[in-house]
């Protein structure tokens, strides 16, 4: 009797940051299964090297292109086998090769965009870490995984949850209201400063807003989870992952990270996920689904627990979640418009440029001063996002200038 092992073979998008860390480890695990076939990252050369060094790829992408040229030459006597390829085009190649069977989308940001989409297109198992991609361009990103048959599967632990709680495949055929579905409850831990005042927040520093309580993240998503807007993101994320309204989507406190998500249906049953907070619980369900492997994540232990807490959301503190409920119920670009504010604003919060507190005003003024429209082409998301990104600068600029 002859048996003959199938290999997944995956490209990784962001493979030098934490989602990617995180499935390398899971692949780790599973050697037997998994066979790397591309590796991607936007500058840092030496990291990405050495994981070329370590799993041997047959592609390696910088998406900086003198980065990529660094990376060439580190691996031509070291690794040569490795083909570098540089810029959006080699990001996107990656992400279509027809040898490959699953796409990590962990690029943080709208540069994940393009390849994320490329990955759908091609048909691919696309595990979503990327929320921009969807943020962006919704309604474009799930015409383009129906239309060529692309499996998607969210990477987000709420977003997992989720997946895990519902009757996902049946979706495909029924609304939530046919599947007796009432909500999608997103749990949010409120990030570092839960308890803080809006007076305390005028004065927080990047490193503060960057040390979440229960997630090891990079400091974009950790200023994100600090302002909500992360949560606000998932909202629109999780409704067009599961065909709901902004109005079905809530957000419920809960500072142990313990209920990743629950879905509430109309006879009173709520169905929650529970775990511990690691991201390679979800990596390791993607990756395997629809079947489970092992992640290395601890046993829940719910006797050390003890207790789980729940809370309402304060949207005076966190303003940003409101803006995602608006823009989402606006449709078209309007997302773009939000997602691109922020990350300039976010961007400038870190380089100490703009306080904590002038984040959410900048998203909101960019959007006062820019309305949206209907999204139906990758043009008219991108030319949207780079005038909200102009127009984010200018603001604060201005900001700046007179020492508002």
């Amino acid at each position: 009797m002859i048996f003959v092992l199938f290999m997944k073979s995956i490209t990784i998008l962001g493979a030098t940051g934490t989602i990617g860390a995180n499935t390398l480890d899971v692949i780790k695990q599973h050697q037997h299964d998994f066979a790397v076939i591309a590796l991607t990252a936007h500058r840092r050369v030496e990291r990405l090297e050495a994981l070329c060094l370590e799993w041997s790829p047959r592609y390696a992408v910088m998406a900086d292109y003198e980065a990529a040229e660094q990376l060439a030459q580190r691996l031509k006597k070291r690794q040569p086998s490795v083909q570098v390829l540089s810029g959006p085009e080699g990001l996107t190649k990656v992400a279509s090769l027809p040898e490959v069977d699953l796409v990590m989308a962990g690029i943080v940001g709208s540069a994940g965009l393009l390849p994320t989409l490329a990955a759908a297109q091609a048909g691919k198992r696309v595990l979503l870490a990327n929320k921009e991609a969807l943020v962006m361009s919704g309604a474009l990103f799930m015409e383009a995984v129906h239309q060529h048959g692309a499996e998607l599967l969210p990477i987000d632990s709420e977003h997992n949850a989720l997946f895990q709680c519902l009757p996902y495949q049946r979706l495909k055929e029924q609304t939530l209201e046919e599947l007796g579905i009432s909500r999608l409850l997103l749990t949010a831990s409120g990030g570092p400063f839960r308890t803080y005042s809006i007076s305390q927040l005028h004065d927080v520093t990047p490193n503060q807003a960057c040390a979440h309580p229960n997630w090891q993240m990079g400091r974009k998503i950790s200023v994100d989870s600090a302002t909500m807007m992360n949560k606000g993101l998932e909202i629109i994320e999780a409704c067009w992952l599961f065909g709901a309204q902004p109005a079905q989507v809530d957000v419920v406190l809960h500072p142990q990270s313990i209920i990743h998500s629950m879905v509430e249906y109309i006879d009173g049953s709520v169905l929650a996920q529970l775990g511990n907070p690691d991201m390679r619980t979800p990596i390791a369900y993607a990756l395997a689904w629809p079947k489970r492997q092992t992640s290395g994540v601890p046993r829940l232990n719910l006797i050390d627990i003890a207790r789980l807490d729940f809370d309402a959301v304060d949207f005076e503190r966190f303003p940003c979640l409101q803006f995602a409920y608006d823009a989402m119920s606006a449709g078209g670009t309007t997302t773009t418009i939000l997602n691109a504010a922020n990350e300039i604003a976010v961007q400038a919060f870190l380089e100490e440029h703009l306080r904590f507190t002038q984040i959410h005003k900048v998203i909101e003024t960019t959007l006062s001063l820019m309305s949206g429209r209907a999204a139906t082409s990758v043009d008219i998301i991108l030319e949207d996002d780079a005038r909200a990104r102009e127009l984010a600068s200018e603001i604060i600029e201005g900001v700046i200038v007179n020492g508002q």
